[in-house]
């Protein structure tokens, strides 16, 4: 009789449940990427208006992830969770609706609020029920909300190409995800809260182990900003090619991404999370190497491939050690978000300021430069408690924790 125990199907249907909540908040990001153009025009707003009203959804996001463990702890993660999670839905439609600058402020701080708290919410979801399951699904299910980005954003490229009101394409768009939502919510893990521990703080600054990890995930969310907002720029300006074909890469960087952490879980199984981030860190700062010497767009496409293989797995991981790293996984949780998005926050600006003193080359050298981190600092992803790393190397199966879902 083999010694792994079978999964329950309640649990398999908590994973599919949770796997769905990420793909509907992904869905709202690529929703709403899609018609900043149509919000801009309708806001009546520079490009320079429209830069500095988009670092408020950053800026929303951080203030208020530290939070979310008190409201978890007070209501419970699965209600927290339909909550939150209706609200960063819902938001979607602030944006749109918005006439000038200050309101479409305000808009996207909301929108970036409620987009960061449900984040860590499901994050911290997502991670009990990978440790319940005893193995890894945290790379799946941000490969989900890749997925969803995706899926949102053709959404909006069809409705943009039809010339749709974004305000009805967001109203429709945001009741449609609201409802699928809250179906997912009901199936989710609702993990207990110890009600003997005191509560957590309700507004909890990251820990000092999650700044560590977050440190990791600092990295990784860089070169993917750095990346995204400026790959098709880099092709287009330093190696004069077709828009098409900038575009297409970022695309392709974007669909890497997506694969490679939908893949990443039996990679990450087979050879534990450190090994993982470190051959990520080789992939990636190679990648940087053939971006910053290429002479030719192929080899610069396949050195924002190899970033993108390199990197996909990080983040997922990190929120995977913070949340193993404390007695509260949603305040570590937090911690190591409020990073990473201070990283997404600060990377496309800082991208364009050292290429304004420089060139986008010396640009992307930074970019290489932190790619390496990774490699350097992949060892603080080691979590207490689970010794995968020492498991994979001989050979060992993880076994599985039989334990239903609560609630």
């Amino acid at each position: 009789m083999s010694e792994t125990k079978l999964i329950p199907r309640e649990l398999m249907r908590a994973r599919y449940a949770v796997a769905a909540v990420f793909c509907v908040h992904g869905s709202v990001t690529g929703s709403f990427a899609t018609r900043i153009p149509w919000i801009q025009d309708h806001a009546g707003l520079s490009a320079g208006q429209l830069g500095f009203a988009l670092a408020f959804p950053a800026l929303g996001a951080s203030v208020a992830m530290p939070l979310a463990a008190a409201i978890s702890h007070r209501f419970g993660a699965r209600d927290a969770l339909r909550v939150l999670l209706a609200m960063w839905t819902l938001s979607l439609i602030l944006p749109s609706l918005a006439p000038g600058l200050l309101t479409l402020c305000l808009g996207l701080f909301v929108y970036g609020a409620t987009s960061g708290m449900s984040d860590v919410v499901m994050n911290a979801i997502g991670l009990e029920t990978e440790n319940r399951m005893g193995r890894s699904i945290m790379s799946g299910l941000h490969g989900m909300w890749s997925a969803g980005a995706l899926i949102g954003s053709a959404g909006g490229t069809l409705a943009a190409h039809m010339g749709a009101d974004a305000r009805i394409h967001h109203l429709l768009a945001a009741g449609v995800l609201t409802v699928l939502g809250l179906i997912a919510c009901r199936f989710v893990l609702d993990p207990p809260s110890a009600e003997e521990e005191d509560a957590p703080p309700r507004f909890a600054l990251p820990p000092k182990s999650a700044l560590l990890i977050g440190a990791v995930g600092f990295c990784a969310v860089f070169a993917e900003g750095a990346s995204l907002d400026w790959s098709a720029v880099y092709l287009k300006d330093e190696l004069e090619t077709s828009a098409g074909l900038a575009a297409a890469c970022t695309t392709a960087f974007a669909l890497t991404m997506a694969v490679a952490r939908i893949a990443g879980d039996k990679v990450v199984d087979r050879f534990g999370p450190v090994r993982t981030v470190r051959t990520g860190g080789v992939l990636a700062t190679a990648g940087g190497l053939l971006v910053v010497f290429a002479g030719h767009p192929a080899v610069a496409m396949t050195g924002f491939g190899l970033m993108g293989l390199g990197i996909a797995v990080v983040v997922p991981l990190a929120f995977a050690a913070a949340g193993r790293s404390g007695p509260n996984p949603s305040q570590a949780i937090a911690g190591v978000a409020t990073v990473t998005y201070t990283s997404g926050l600060i990377a496309p600006s800082a991208i364009g300021a050292v290429a304004n003193a420089t060139s986008l080359m010396v640009s992307f050298g930074l970019v290489t430069a932190l790619a390496m981190g990774l490699i350097l600092f992949a060892g603080v992803l080691r979590s207490a408690g689970r010794e995968q790393d020492e498991q994979v190397a001989s050979g060992g199966t993880a076994q599985v924790r039989q334990a239903s879902p609560q609630g």
